[in-house]
């Protein structure tokens, strides 16, 4: 029986940093997913590295202080897929007023000890650019600064990572039962084709994210139910609103805020909303009254409406957040809350992830080994503050320059294509690309720009098995790929995993 220090349950961007720290520290460290990595919560979100603005309001300054410090942390790991984005706020007359703006953005600016991003600064929307696309009625509004990131593939580089440090990655492995026993915790695991394997672990990690309730009371038989709320959070995605590259932060009447991005270099991504979600957490989906709510809420500051017919994508992700009690689901924490059960003598220890946001996810692993460090063997110390993300081993500034050197090295590629691919491999694209000489040599065109070799590469080295693992998770190119093309992706991937199969068995 194989037996490991830390099992993990969960390959969203929790359980994948845990494990990504974990096995840095030298454990032996297993995790599974029975879907794909990052194919829940952690791929749904408005996909921004932030302090959280609105958090303030609530008084959360723990929380806003911690996640602006990761902010610049995470910038510096992984500058192919964070980078830096401005965001505009119009001030609304009828909602705050500019005074209490000012102040929180103050706060914003040095609650965190800001280094490589640039302050607010206030501007006059008659003249800037930014207020072009607004109504006349917003004549003055702030500009301040936070990050973009690539959630799903912030997930794939921590799992990547976490395997190139020695840590077993399996995803599609469903955990169907886990009992403790006098040496720590019996866990079976289900792959896909129904057979099963037990392993041994010291200790158990919870981070089934929307799931982690069902985990208690299903695989490991807890009689207590989690303190779970599930939040669900909604996003459209429609043809693009405007010219330039900042984003906007609109305040709605309802005391919420909705976020119109920059998207996918075509697209404006708009979201999100906040509501309780009651059913199975992946059967979530965009209701018609949440099209129409950010529909809503950002045509009340374009000249140009937004309408539900211009919607060319939706999705919608379920936050598991810590039941604070809180009356409504945009009040309630986004802070991480970690309960151990056990890890007293004969009783293995059980630690159980809630809530938590993305940019803090680095700080909740340090903060989950810490709790579990006296159940398990000595490990080295907490090492990923400093440490690059695979391919992110270049400068915060040096983007530019490893898309000019891609291009040199492969003058085939267009320019699009070879920022794509740096944006989402950063300086492992030269992996990606191999001796390619030509485009031909990369193989087969799926369409968009997607090519054999790198749906190999996904699958060999990020664990894509399906069509949607590539075309919604490790890119987002779903959106320029037809049915007939993701299809035929699909079989293409289906045989070539029986032929890796085939070679691992040999």
């Amino acid at each position: 029986m194989a037996r490991f220090d830390i099992l993990v349950i969960g390959g969203g961007v929790n359980g994948c940093g845990i494990a990504r720290d974990a096995a840095g520290r030298g454990w032996r460290v297993l995790l599974c997913e029975r879907d794909d990595l990052g194919s829940g919560t952690s791929s749904a979100s408005t996909k921004l590295v932030h302090g959280g603005l609105r958090y303030l309001e609530h008084y959360e300054f723990r929380l806003v202080r911690e996640a602006l410090i990761e902010r610049e942390v995470l910038l510096r790991a992984a500058p192919h897929i964070i980078w830096p984005l401005r965001f505009v706020l119009p001030h609304h007359g009828g909602l705050r007023p500019a005074w209490l703006l000012r102040i929180g953005l103050y706060l914003y600016d040095h609650l965190g000890g800001r280094k490589l991003l640039p302050a607010t600064r206030q501007l006059d929307l008659a003249r800037d650019p930014a207020g072009k696309p607004l109504t006349d009625t917003f004549r003055k509004g702030f500009e301040y600064s936070d990050c973009w990131v690539e959630d799903s593939r912030l997930v794939a580089l921590n799992a990547l990572d976490a395997a190139e440090r020695g840590a077993e990655i399996r995803v599609r492995s469903r955990c169907v039962e886990a009992r403790r026993d006098a040496e720590g915790w019996q866990v079976t695991l289900e792959a896909p084709d129904g057979s099963r394997e037990t392993v041994a672990a010291s200790v158990l990690v919870n981070a089934a994210g929307p799931w982690v309730g069902q985990v208690l009371t299903g695989a490991i038989g807890a009689e207590a139910p989690a303190r779970v709320r599930l939040v669900q959070g909604s996003h459209i995605v429609v043809p693009r609103l405007f010219e330039h590259d900042r984003a906007y932060i609109f305040q709605n009447a309802d005391g919420r805020i909705v976020f119109a991005i920059p998207y996918e270099r075509d697209f404006t991504l708009i979201g999100t909303t906040d509501r309780d979600w009651q059913g199975e957490p992946g059967e979530v989906a965009i209701s018609s009254e949440e099209i129409d709510y950010l529909c809503q809420a950002v045509s009340g500051y374009l000249k140009t409406p937004v309408t539900p017919d211009q919607v060319v994508w939706t999705y919608s992700g379920v936050r598991p957040l810590y039941d604070d009690g809180a009356s409504k689901a945009q009040e309630a924490t986004r802070d991480y809350v970690l309960t151990l059960d056990g890890g007293e003598p004969g009783r293995a220890a059980l630690l159980n992830v809630f809530g938590g946001k993305i940019t803090t996810y680095r700080k909740l692993a340090e903060a989950a080994l810490a709790r579990l460090a006296p159940h398990l063997p000595e490990g080295r110390k907490p090492w990923t503050h400093e440490a690059a993300l695979p391919g992110g081993d270049f400068p915060v500034e040096g983007f530019e320059a490893l898309v000019e050197r891609t291009r040199r090295e492969h003058p085939y590629l267009a320019e699009a294509t070879a920022r794509r691919l740096c944006r989402a491999y950063g300086t492992r694209v030269a992996r990606l690309l191999g001796t390619a000489r030509t485009a031909e040599e990369l193989g087969r065109r799926f369409g968009a720009d997607l090519t054999e070799a790198e749906v190999d590469y996904l699958m060999r080295f990020e664990w894509a098995r399906r069509a949607e693992d590539v075309a919604w998770r490790r890119s987002k190119l779903g959106l320029r790929l037809s049915q007939p093309e993701l299809a035929e992706l699909d079989a293409w991937m289906i045989e070539r995993a029986e032929t890796l199969a085939m070679r691992a068995a040999e």
